[in-house]
């Protein structure tokens, strides 16, 4: 059920904010969430800011955005968690990050470990064995 045509200006934002989190801008980023954009902020693919900054591996930005309530269980529609992508891209800082505020390791349809296993990342496993 749509309430209209959505504001351009809106559009725009959600780009810049989600530029923000994949550039692993923290700082631009925490003062938007702090003037009251969504933490759990969702593109069309389900992404949210957090799987963004934990794919392209900005651990400062994944901690930034875990210590204002980003939810790290969201699966996007490919059923990818953001630490499944931190792992995919062997960013270990986002890895622990996740980890220390409870990611679950075999969350998802493509899980943090079975992507770790299926690339034969021994470190990434590792990471994710230390935690259990």
């Amino acid at each position: 059920m749509s309430s209209g045509p959505i504001d351009p200006g809106v559009v725009e934002l959600a780009g810049k904010v989600f530029d923000l989190a994949r550039f692993g801008h923290t700082d631009e980023l925490a003062a938007y969430l702090d003037a009251g954009v969504p933490v759990d902020l969702t593109n069309d693919k389900g992404d949210t800011l957090l799987l963004l900054a934990a794919y392209y591996g900005h651990g400062g930005t994944v901690a930034a955005l875990l210590e204002r309530g980003a939810d790290h269980a969201r699966v996007n529609d490919r059923g990818q968690t953001p630490l499944a992508a931190a792992v995919f891209k062997q960013a270990a800082d986002a890895v622990r990050a996740l980890l220390a505020a409870g990611a679950d390791p075999d969350l998802g349809g493509q899980s943090a470990r079975l992507t770790a296993q299926f690339f034969q990342l021994e470190e990434m496993t590792a990471l994710l064995d230390a935690a259990r």
